[in-house]
């Protein structure tokens, strides 16, 4: 388990040379142990690190180099170089339900020398928002640990954050719930969003953040209204309301300005529906990129790959001896790309199956584009079409090094539409645009942002409808492309890249370590 919560652990950290100065090694280590705490009124053992949940907080700056051990009883150490600018990342676990306890931020600072491209901010607040989860709804949702005093037992348990009126303060909102987006609203106050995934943005004010599985906001928030408290809270998106049962619970925490009265009842903000998308693509449609800061990339013009991707759920035929109850008799639930549901070997690994030319653990023939065209947002009709069955395999995409990759993510109605966090390792990506209903390409192309696009790692691709996203393959090795909602994940949402080597030894995949163990 210790080498599987790792490697997703420091998955979005980019392997590449840099030349940085003023880094520095920062070394941590994970002790990943069951730990017993009080929620909801009973004693539970989770799976955490380090003795706390969520995790610790790992502090870098841009250009350092990262060593991560894991204990107990794992030999290896990991070493990552941080590129990345400043901003929130965050580490979990990938082992399904093991992301809801084992995760944290991963926090990149400025280097030295070098201020932030907004007023700085008195001080830092992560804020991490978990524990959603579906087809098993979950009891409750969690800010930093603490579910909050609208549940059982938990008057005294909800994170409390004091502020000093006037001061500024940057909220590292990280999403790590497991099968939910949600919205999050703090009373009476407005926040500026001033990154998304580690990738600055042009400041976009707003009383409302929308947040998908994975993805990291990060805000301003001036502690500019009168003496008082106010809550924060948090409760589900649900863009297939009505289909998938999911937690209508909200998690709370309170704000409370230094000198106010303890006795000060705290204001409650108004939270959407749980099926407002109109607010959530407000949100997720208007930010932009910083254009001209710290690692920012300019829009790749020329593209040499370029995919439609349907989206979606599916059907798997049972085997004669088994059981499954499934939406048909004989079925159970399974979920695809291109007709394609995606299976991970079992033996040896995709990446190390590519270093050393292993034939027949994977293929690179997914499909460009899907097999039939239809009407993919039309719901009336797809439950006959023959798309409702997805053949599962390791199907991947192989592309060359440096080439620029346009990808039309387009949903589809099969048993229900449904917003789906597409998330891609190894890569940030400009997202395009986006939009509702079938992505048509005579019109929807002119509508493509080619000077400061949103730059992120996860897109909530609208429910009922489409994103454009566009990315250089300049990370060599295989990279896994899925759903982040962690029941579509493991039914088959999602693919992989084979990024060729490039023409130098630092944009070369380097060798496993002689003793590394197999899968």
């Amino acid at each position: 388990m210790e080498r599987l919560v790792f490697l997703l652990a420091c998955s979005l950290l980019l392997l590449v040379a840099d030349s940085t100065v003023s880094a520095a090694i920062v070394e941590h280590t994970f002790s990943v142990q069951n730990l017993t705490l009080t929620r909801l009124c009973n004693r539970q053992v989770i799976t955490a690190v380090n003795g706390s949940f969520p995790g610790p907080r790992i502090r870098v700056r841009e250009g350092d180099t990262l060593i991560c051990a894991i204990r107990p009883g794992s030999k290896y150490t990991y070493k990552f170089k941080i590129i990345k600018q400043e901003g929130t990342l965050w580490w979990h676990a990938h082992a399904s339900v093991l992301r809801a306890t084992v995760h944290g931020a991963l926090i990149i600072r400025p280097r030295t020398g070098r201020s932030y491209p907004f007023p700085k901010p008195y001080r830092e607040v992560p804020i991490l928002l978990a524990l959603g989860r579906g087809p098993n709804v979950s009891d409750a949702y969690t800010i930093n640990g603490w579910p909050g005093d609208l549940y059982p037992c938990s008057t005294n348990q909800m994170y409390k954050l004091k502020v000093e009126r006037g001061k500024t303060y940057l909220l590292r909102i990280i999403n790590a719930a497991l099968d939910n987006q949600l919205f999050y609203k703090i009373a009476n106050h407005n926040m500026t969003v001033v990154a998304v995934d580690a990738c600055y943005t042009n400041r976009y004010v707003t009383d409302v953040v929308a947040i998908a599985p994975g993805q990291t906001v990060d805000v301003l928030l001036t502690a500019d209204q009168p003496m008082g408290s106010y809550y924060m809270a948090a409760r589900a998106y649900a863009s297939a309301f009505g289909i998938i049962p999911f937690d209508t619970t909200t998690t709370r925490g309170v704000i409370v300005y230094d000198g106010a009265p303890s006795s000060t009842t705290p204001l409650m903000p108004v939270l959407p529906a749980f099926n407002d998308t109109p607010t959530a693509h407000k949100f997720y449609s208007n930010l932009t990129s910083l254009v001209g800061g710290p690692h920012w990339d300019p829009v790749p013009v020329k593209v040499d790959h370029k995919m439609f991707v349907t989206i979606g759920l599916a059907l798997q035929v049972c085997p004669s001896n088994t059981t499954c109850q499934g939406p048909v008799n004989g079925t159970k639930l399974s979920a695809a790309m291109n007709n394609q549901s995606f299976i991970p070997p079992t033996g040896l690994s995709m990446l190390q199956a590519f270093f050393f030319n292993v034939g027949g653990v994977y293929s690179t023939d997914f499909p460009a584009k899907p097999p039939v065209q239809f009407d993919y947002t039309n719901a009336s009709i797809n439950s006959n079409l023959p798309l409702l069955f997805a053949p599962k395999g390791t199907k991947s995409i192989k592309l060359k090094f440096n080439s620029t990759v346009e990808m039309v993510l387009q949903n589809t109605a099969i048993l229900g539409v449904e917003n789906h966090p597409m998330h891609i390792h190894g890569f940030d990506f400009h997202v395009m645009a986006q939009g509702f209903e079938n992505y048509n390409p005579a019109t929807d192309a002119s509508k493509f942002n080619l000077f400061d696009p949103q730059m992120r790692n996860t897109i909530a691709v609208p429910v009922g409808g489409w994103a454009v996203i566009r990315f250089v393959a300049n990370n060599p090795g295989v990279w896994f492309m899925h759903c982040h909602l962690d029941a579509h994940l493991l039914i088959g949402l999602a693919t992989a890249f084979v990024v060729e080597n490039g023409p130098t030894p630092e944009t070369t995949l380097p060798p496993p370590p002689a003793d590394l163990p197999q899968c």
